[in-house]
């Protein structure tokens, strides 16, 4: 078995490679050296399939695509052989179109949000924050945007086209939080091909259960007392959610404030933040195979991004929350100021679990052993935006 560690950062990608003992490690980077790459990920069904959301704030957009585990990309819309970047040094294919559907499945113009203070904002497309490819079809993908929304793909990234009821259905309510107004994390439910879970910072969760053209608000029980209204059906800065495939009726969510978990796919949700020292954090993951076994990072604050006395401290509950015990071995204990953002934490389905985090340092660790033990693979890369794990046969 092989494991192979997909690293997106703030000035390139860069791909981490060992065995099962997950002990030496081969570094390939850094790809596409100097560009924001918000995310990078593989295809569950083709391992050799990756997908990678590049960005700039001179460029722009663009989406690659690898076909060969990351020897090779490409930009797809990109004619074979000729450049992907103009002469005037601007994307050149299809991959970086994403146009909003300003008709919606309402049939009325959906093209302003209004923020908390009632103002109204036009919708404008940022960056890609989230790639989920398909869990059936290595050329089917699905990307979240800032401003929030959700597009798909069914030729591997070369034309995109947006699941417009998402917004349809509360978007004209919808506010950004610090980070801005993005869709940062899509579930798709092994078991149901018509369910799909979103969150957006700062709306809340939202699930489809028809394949994306209706859906519908999951924030029962959800309370932000920063908001106008604490208890809103939208409005919400929800900062990850996960799930174990084989129960995906249990979401696992770090909210702003508060860990929480849901037991009814997310029509109603209740506290498990327990005995954290914070419960405030980004990352939530869930162990490969033990349902109920989850991982948060706690920060200090909503201001304080760094861990709480400057201890790096990955937090495990084996119980599906409330308890908590401190997963320290092998993680600085004093002066370790690094914050840990809600895409760069995955785990590996060996038998072993594997746990994996980095962080705005530059450093990725890995954890063979559920947590207990960590060791750093490599350090002083770039700030680290996502973390994910492929484990190849």
């Amino acid at each position: 078995m092989k494991v192979r560690v997909l690293v997106g950062t703030r000035k390139g990608a860069f791909i981490l490679t060992s065995n099962d003992a997950r002990q030496r490690w081969e570094i390939q980077g850094p790809l596409f050296g100097g560009w924001e790459i918000y995310h990078l990920k593989g295809s569950s069904v083709d391992p050799n399939r990756l997908y990678a959301s590049q960005t700039s704030s001179w460029f722009g957009q663009v989406i690659q695509r690898s076909s060969d585990g990351g020897k090779t990309w490409e930009q797809p819309g990109t004619p074979p052989g000729e450049s992907m970047i103009t002469e005037e040094g601007m994307p050149k294919g299809e991959s970086n179109k994403f146009a909003y559907d300003t008709s919606s499945v309402t049939g009325k113009p959906l093209t302003t949000h209004q923020w908390y203070d009632g103002t109204q904002h036009p919708w404008e497309f940022k960056r890609v924050w989230h790639l989920e490819p398909s869990l059936t079809d290595p050329d089917t993908i699905y990307a979240g945007v800032e401003d929030a929304a959700l597009f798909k793909s069914t030729d591997g990234g070369q034309t995109w086209q947006e699941l417009a009821g998402l917004r349809a259905c509360s978007g004209a309510n919808w506010s950004p939080g610090a980070g801005g107004m993005c869709l940062h994390t899509i579930l798709l439910d092994p078991n149901n091909d018509k369910r799909i879970f979103v969150a957006i910072s700062a709306a809340g969760v939202f699930r489809t259960d028809d394949g994306g053209i209706s859906w519908k608000p999951i924030n029962q029980g959800l309370k932000s007392d920063y908001i106008p209204d604490p208890d809103a059906e939208v409005g919400h800065c929800v900062h990850r959610i996960a799930f174990h495939t084989s129960q995906a009726d249990v979401l696992f969510m770090q909210k702003h404030w508060d860990v929480m978990r849901s037991d009814n796919a997310g029509d109603s949700w209740y506290e498990v933040s327990g005995d954290l020292p914070s419960d405030f954090g980004f990352p939530i993951v869930v162990h490969a195979h033990e349902p109920e076994t989850i991982f948060v990072i706690p920060i200090k604050s909503d201001s304080e991004h760094y861990p709480p006395e400057g201890k790096l401290r990955v937090y495990r509950s084996r119980t599906g929350g409330n308890q908590w015990e401190a997963l320290t071995d092998g993680l600085p204990q004093q002066h370790c100021y690094v914050n840990v953002l809600r895409d760069a934490m995955a785990v590996d389905s060996l038998q072993q679990c594997g746990i994996y985090f980095g962080t705005t340092g530059g450093q990725v660790y890995v954890s063979a052993d559920a947590g207990d033990s960590w060791q750093p693979i490599v350090r002083d890369l770039p700030a680290v935006l996502s973390v994910e794990v492929q484990t190849i046969a």
